[in-house]
């Protein structure tokens, strides 16, 4: 599955990616609930979601309003403090029985909004000069902000989309120009935090269409935040159904983002490659890194023998990872090998063939097992059908089976089945 977000027309806000989401199949009731709950900690607001036409085109516009204005809360917030109301909230959350949070989420959902404050905290922190824990929110530490952030990443993961499976793709944004008046005085459309988040950043933004800002510093920070690529133009997909999240204000074009839910012929995922030297690990320890970098989430790890300087045997530690345990990887790395320094590649592109598993019972000697397969596939053409090792491995060993001869029987069984049955890759 593939997610296009296209911020050309008019840009991105919180609300507008929210308004979209809901579009696109997220319960309204639940969204709405997530953000007012949420906000509640930090005065409160009350959410309003409806289906309108902007510029023709049939859209959902989420209507956030404050219903707390005189709450210092609504006013600035320290980005400690910020973190800590959060924290607090994901426990009492949790420990609730009637917790608005799908249980099998929250932990998802209250992870990447923090990186969301975090992208905009530090945005903040290299305009001003200042650490994160001198940082205080004006846009963020409104309410609004709040509800933006947390209801647009709920229904980011109740629709699935967080999932290592799913690709998220941004189109280039829309910044708007003119001028806009702020606590430090007028200043040029694009903002200073907008800039400083898209500032080495793998993203193209362009000004206009019109003299006023329509990419928030809140919107783009998501944005950053959720997408795994970005593309000049939409990829060679298959449409399954295309949603529009409205912004609040009329313009003589459409102020809708655009959110395009697709299949993709051969998935790809974005990951970053972990490499670094080593000449002075034994065999166990290699193997208990290569186990415990496992465990902590790579995708893959490999060890490679190398020729290093002064002609010493040594090995190249090479790790898969995605983009959400790379840090965790890396320090894994630091603390397991004592190595001084690492190569991480980031944003290459793996190919992925769709995959799908089903079972057979086969007969091996007169007697039925029950055996897992693997089944690749690019569209409807089927590249690749493997038993499951574990599987084999057990038949042979209680069985007292060579292993050739049980994967003999078993590939034999598999591609006789695949040849009698259309394949069904749904």
């Amino acid at each position: 599955m593939v997610l296009i977000i296209d911020p050309q027309n008019a840009g991105i806000a919180g609300n507008m990616i929210a308004g979209a989401f809901v579009d696109l199949g997220c319960d309204l009731n639940e969204i709405k609930k997530v953000m007012e709950t949420t906000s509640a900690e930090f005065g409160g607001v009350k959410v309003n979601i409806n289906k309108v036409n902007k510029g023709g085109f049939d859209s959902t516009f989420l209507n956030v309003e404050t219903i707390d204005i005189d709450n210092p809360n609504n006013h600035s917030i320290s980005y400690k403090n910020l973190i800590s109301k959060i924290d607090n909230l994901k426990t009492i959350e949790k420990d609730k029985k009637d917790s608005v949070f799908d249980l099998n989420i929250i932990e998802d959902v209250f992870d990447i909004s923090k990186k969301v404050f975090k992208r905009l905290a530090i945005s903040e922190s290299k305009i001003h000069g200042k650490s994160l824990e001198d940082i205080h929110f004006h846009e963020v530490g409104a309410v609004d902000a709040v509800a933006d952030i947390f209801g647009s990443v709920f229904a980011f993961c109740r629709l699935g989309f967080h999932n290592s499976e799913e690709k998220v793709i941004g189109l280039p944004i829309a910044l708007g120009g003119g001028f806009i008046d702020s606590k430090h005085g007028r200043i040029p459309i694009p903002a200073p935090v907008t800039l400083e988040l898209l500032s080495n950043e793998n993203i193209f933004s362009f000004g206009g269409p019109v003299n006023t800002e329509i990419a928030t510093p809140t919107g783009v920070a998501l944005y950053l935040e959720i997408c795994d690529e970005f593309s000049d133009f939409q990829p060679m997909i298959k449409v399954e159904k295309v949603a529009y999240g409205a912004g609040k204000k009329d313009f003589d074009f459409p102020n809708v983002l655009r959110i395009i839910k697709a299949k993709s012929k051969i998935k790809s995922q974005t990951i970053d490659v972990i490499e670094t030297n080593m000449d002075h690990l034994s065999g166990e320890a290699m193997g208990y890194l290569f186990e415990k970098l496992m465990n902590e989430g790579a995708r893959d790890v490999s060890i490679i023998p190398i020729t290093m300087k002064k002609n010493r045997p040594g090995h190249i530690l090479k790790v898969i990872s995605q983009k959400k345990t790379t840090e965790k990887l890396i320090s894994v790395v630091f603390k397991e090998t004592g190595t001084l320094g690492i190569r991480v590649s980031e944003n290459s592109h793996r190919g992925i063939a769709s995959r799908k598993f089903i079972t057979l019972d086969i007969d091996i000697d007169g007697k039925k097992e029950n055996i897992k397969f693997k089944i690749g596939y690019i569209g409807d053409e089927i590249i690749s059908s493997r038993p499951e090792y574990e599987d084999i491995k057990k038949i042979a060993i209680s069985r007292n089976i060579s292993l050739n001869k049980v994967l003999e029987i078993t590939n034999f069984n598999i591609n006789k089945y695949l040849s009698l049955n259309k394949f069904n890759n749904q």
